[in-house]
């Protein structure tokens, strides 16, 4: 393992809580620590079965938010994008009317990590149904739809900097 992961994941938090995150990755602990608070992956493997649990925090939280017409698992989000997920409305006339649709992507990554992460950036992608900028007020939606997400947040970048660094997947086998 590297003993300095990229910046990226940690950029504006404090410098002595960055360094601490270092250090416990050149120390390779980590793993465990991720592992004891957050023990098992979820079982949600398909894209149908991503909708589903997609469309149910949609209808709790963002019922007059638009309806989805797709959410899936994409591949291809983290190399092409630098992106964790993404939020899409594609716009078509038809006749006399404009139609939208909207779009949700997750990384495959998330196919093998915890549920609260896996929640964490499906809150984020939704929260951008209804507040496009990370704003004050995006955030406040956020953290209504969940109230760990701040922590959750943290947690995922500490997770991704410890994979930058050359970590393997801690909860099964992870696709780039």
């Amino acid at each position: 393992m590297r003993p300095a992961p990229s910046p990226n994941y940690l950029t504006g938090y404090p410098a002595a809580l960055v360094a601490q995150v270092r250090q416990l990755i050149a120390q390779d602990k980590v793993a465990d620590l991720l592992r004891k608070k957050y023990p098992e992956a979820h079982d949600i493997r398909t894209d149908k079965a991503l909708y589903d649990y997609v469309l149910q925090i949609k209808n709790e939280y963002l019922r007059n938010a638009g309806q989805l017409s797709k959410v899936m698992f994409d591949s291809k989000l983290q190399v092409l994008r630098n992106a964790l997920g993404t939020h899409t409305t594609h716009s078509r006339v038809q006749g006399l009317n404009l139609k939208a649709k909207k779009e949700i992507r997750i990384a495959s990554l998330f196919k093998d990590t915890p549920p609260e992460f896996l929640r964490m950036i499906v809150v984020h992608e939704l929260a951008h149904m209804k507040q496009r900028e990370h704003d004050k007020a995006f955030y406040q939606l956020c953290m209504h739809m969940e109230p760990d997400y701040g922590q959750l947040e943290f947690d995922l970048r500490v997770y991704l900097s410890y994979r930058d660094a050359g970590g393997a997947g801690l909860w099964g086998v992870v696709t780039p």
